[in-house]
């Protein structure tokens, strides 16, 4: 079996470009010559299809979680692009939205269990248990934000959820579980707003909680990816987005760059067609490009100019 790699696309707010970004980085990907999946887990609103130019396929997620088929392997639908497999969400059914927590990590497991080299999760909008589940499953966790005030303010909501979410994961204590489920409301009584508030009461609790959870946020490590970027304004979004979960979260969040805001977008998306393959010239591409080798190899961003 080879070692994959499980990427996710979030971010919390609908239309900042999750799935363009989650279609053309898979290309990219596929186009190196690496096996690649996309999975649509916007259960309930799928349309990844639609940015390959694809129909409704036969098969969906529906289909495994419904049990009509036995795998995940059997809902993978072949595209023309080589090497790049796509399974489409549960557009169909109103209570796939909402699938239980057996049938989430029976999800969770197979997908798990895919023998390629890359898996791409595109994930829905907000940030329900069931979107953080599928977010905090992957190794390179990454968030599309644009330079919008309210899709930045829902990122910062995201990732204070996320790792709320992952840190009640690990720890069986009831008093600290209790902690952070308070924390999950903005408004609480006990003023709990940031991870370091959560590890200083759990350490009150118990001081080896309180440590673990210090371990937990270092090791915790989103990526993100500012869309739609007109000026260098909007770049220097990632870089004070990164420098504000530091100081105020304590998350070491990683920069992978910036997309261009592009007319050849809009032109692909009308067109059904990829815009790496479609536009493979564009500003834009070359952006998507930059940042998948950006992933592959891990290098530090370094600024260029929009131009």
């Amino acid at each position: 079996r080879r070692r994959k790699s499980i990427w996710a696309i979030g971010g919390g707010k609908g239309g900042s470009g999750k799935t363009f970004i989650a279609v053309n980085l898979g290309i990219c990907l596929s186009r190196f010559g690496e096996e690649v999946i996309l999975i649509d887990t916007d259960l309930g609103g799928a349309n990844i299809h639609t940015f390959l130019g694809l129909s409704f396929p036969q098969r969906t997620l529906s289909d495994f979680i419904n049990k009509r088929v036995g795998t995940i392997r059997d809902v993978v639908v072949e595209t023309d692009i080589p090497n790049l497999g796509l399974v489409v969400g549960a557009q169909d059914l109103l209570n796939a939205a909402n699938p239980k927590e057996p049938q989430k990590w029976k999800l969770i497991r197979h997908i798990n269990s895919l023998d390629v080299d890359y898996i791409i999760l595109d994930l829905g909008a907000g940030n329900s248990f069931n979107v953080l589940d599928f977010f905090l499953i992957s190794e390179n966790e990454i968030l599309v934000v644009t330079p919008e005030p309210t899709c930045i303010e829902n990122t910062y909501r995201f990732i204070k959820s996320a790792f709320f979410r992952k840190v009640k994961r690990v720890i069986s204590h009831y008093g600290v579980k209790e902690i952070i489920d308070m924390a999950m409301d903005q408004r609480n009584e006990r003023g709990i707003k940031t991870p370091f508030d959560i590890i200083e009461l759990a350490g009150e609790i118990d001081k080896s909680i309180g440590l673990k959870l210090e371990q937990e946020l270092e090791s915790f490590r989103p990526k993100l990816i500012v869309n739609q970027v007109r000026t260098k304004g909007d770049v220097d979004i990632g870089f004070s987005m990164r420098s504000a979960f530091l100081k105020y979260f304590g998350i070491s969040m990683d920069y992978l760059g910036y997309v261009v805001y592009d007319n050849d977008v809009w032109q692909s998306v009308q067109k059904r067609r990829p815009l790496v393959l479609e536009f493979p010239q564009s500003r834009a591409s070359k952006c998507i490009n930059e940042i998948t080798l950006k992933l592959i190899i891990d290098k530090p961003f370094l600024f260029n100019s929009t131009g």
